[in-house]
């Protein structure tokens, strides 16, 4: 039957936040379990010290808390921070064959336990990850760059409210199978009568590929949508960003234990860098359901190759996040929202924007006409003033990850003449107060026209924007859908005035098939999502082909299985 089980105590422990966060995803309203903020009058006056000294005795050494994983007996670990240090933590090396003997083995106990149960020890486990956030920050700062209160925010709380979006997701729809019927069909004399019994199974094993930017926040969503279907779960870390999902593995292994169930259910594959390991998991008839973020060659692999060999494929990739600048009746807010949405991490988000498209002929605003040129500079010094201050500005671009995103920011006049653009702004080099070795840069802005589409329908991940001038807003559109039909886009946003071309916004990103934001001037930015209101990607461009977490995000985790009888 669907549920085999229906009494666990954390079921009881757990019910009314699975009912509360199911009621907010079912409304689409605001709903966070997990306070954002890192304040001690919030996780108390102790939990920054203790994050913090829990963070640092994990370094150096080897990661114990996985030392019951099936192992090769050797360890791998290159973890440098892009704030400098060498992490040092060794992780055992998983031995994969075991590994997916042990996951298969664990499964049917599993399976067994019912969607409610499963649902709620998965509540459980974020519960837990949720106590440790300040060490899980200290693990996502150290691993992807993020500045800390983001690693805090981003890696913490709001990756624990996807997770749980996920669980109540896929609970949802494992509850629109009946465990039970009595069938009836209508005949002369008596009806034929039959009983009708539905098990909902899980897929098999699933493979969760994590990226190095966000660590946590990108793999939740897959590793609980497959943990709440049944489905154990093998995650395989970048090699830059181990420590924080290896966190989460420890975490949810003794919680599993502790609940009756098998550690096996949720285990780490760790490799050093240049392995295959996400290959040849990836190509493991035992794998089922294959969750990716990264970058879109691997992931169209993916798509293609393992998809073709009946791999159910999910995955995040690249794309060109857009704004269409037409009027604004709010030119400051505007431009200090701009400006902030391109320097959070340094550009290095999914959802950050990089193509700005502004008619040539200008805009009109609350402070008059701007030509082209003249909001682009205003734009520029919008992002210099937000920047201008390096011990404030460093809290909000954090460090960049790796050598091709400081390869672009530091050479912005060469990229921009190999592009055949003109330099508006350039980065500036900012130093870290506390952390001199890190590779810290402003957001540049890189001048192109409409007609050099070369130099802006390719994603430029990091600190680099481009204003691209455009014939009129009409043609901003109509490049704006084009663009994002073929190449991708996490986000757009729109500024008018003029409800004819908000109107005509809303069918370009329909017709794109990208979210939109439209007019943002206060604290809401276009990099942004609310986890239980807002989806995060559509699956409806070459960006990614699944949203966090929609109906079809869960639903093909698991098959349902009829028995019936004559009554």
């Amino acid at each position: 039957m669907a549920d085999t089980a229906t009494t666990h105590p954390l079921l009881d422990q757990h019910r009314e936040t699975l009912e509360t966060a199911t009621q907010a995803l079912r409304d689409r309203s605001y709903y966070s379990r997990y306070p954002e903020s890192p304040s001690p009058r919030v996780y108390g006056e102790a939990a920054p010290e203790r994050g913090q000294a829990a963070h640092e005795a994990t370094l150096n050494k080897d990661f114990e808390a996985l030392a019951d994983q099936p192992s090769t007996g050797d360890t791998v670990g290159s973890e440098v921070s892009p704030y400098g240090p060498t992490l040092g933590v060794r992780y055992p090396q998983l031995d994969v064959a075991a590994a997916i003997e042990a996951a298969r083995a664990a499964m049917p106990a599993w399976r067994d336990a019912g969607a409610d149960v499963r649902a709620a020890v998965c509540v459980e486990i974020v519960d837990r990850i949720n106590e440790r956030s300040h060490e899980m920050a200290h693990a996502v700062m150290h691993t992807s760059g993020q500045p800390f209160v983001m690693s805090f925010q981003a890696g913490g709380p709001h990756a624990q409210d996807r997770a749980l979006e996920a669980v109540v997701a896929a609970l949802e729809e494992q509850h629109r199978i009946p465990a039970s019927v009595t069938w009836e069909k209508p005949a002369k004399g008596e009806p034929i009568r039959m009983q009708k019994d539905y098990r909902v199974v899980p897929r098999g094993v699933a493979l969760v590929i994590g990226c190095n930017t966000f660590p946590t926040w990108n793999a939740y969503p897959g590793i609980f949508a497959s943990l709440a279907t049944g489905n154990p779960v093998i995650i395989k870390p970048h090699p830059h960003a181990v420590l924080p999902l290896a966190l989460t593995v420890a975490i949810a292994r003794d919680v599993l234990a502790g609940a009756g169930f098998d550690r096996a259910l949720v285990q780490l594959a760790p490799e050093d860098t240049g392995g295959t390991l996400a290959k040849d998991l990836a190509l493991d008839p035992a794998v089922k359901i294959i969750d990716y973020t990264g970058g879109p060659g691997f992931g169209r692999w993916l798509e293609t190759e393992a998809a073709a060999r009946g791999k159910l494929v999910y995955t995040e990739k690249a794309g060109l996040n857009t704004v269409v600048v037409d009027s604004t009746d709010d030119l400051k807010g505007m431009l200090g929202n701009l400006a902030f949405s391109f320097s959070l991490y340094s550009g290095q988000m999914c959802t950050a924007p990089q193509n700005v498209y502004v008619p040539r002929t200008g805009v009109d605003t609350d402070e008059g006409h701007l030509s082209g040129e003249e909001f682009a500079a205003r734009l520029g010094e919008a992002i210099t003033r937000f920047t201008a201050d390096d011990a404030r500005a460093v809290e909000v671009l954090g460090a960049t990850v790796n050598d091709d995103v400081r390869g672009r920011a530091t050479d912005l006049p060469g990229l921009a003449e190999r592009l055949g653009g003109t330099v508006l702004l350039d980065t500036r080099a900012v130093t870290h107060p506390i952390y001199p070795d890190a590779v810290v840069r402003t957001p540049g802005l890189v001048a192109v026209d409409a007609d050099d589409a070369e130099a802006y329908t390719q994603e430029c991940f990091g600190p680099v924007a481009f204003v691209i001038g455009t014939d009129d807003t009409a043609q901003s559109l109509q490049i704006f859908t084009d663009t994002v039909q073929q190449h991708g886009g996490m986000t757009a946003a729109v500024y008018s005035t003029d409800e004819e071309v908000l109107d005509d916004a809303r069918d370009a990103a329909a017709e794109a098939g990208v979210a939109l934001s439209e007019n943002l001037t206060g604290q809401i930015f276009v990099n942004q999502t609310a986890a239980f209101s807002d989806l995060h990607g559509t699956g409806a461009n070459p960006a990614a082909n699944a949203a966090y977490a929609d109906a079809a995000y869960v639903a093909n985790r698991f098959r349902v299985i009829t028995s019936r009888r004559h009554v």
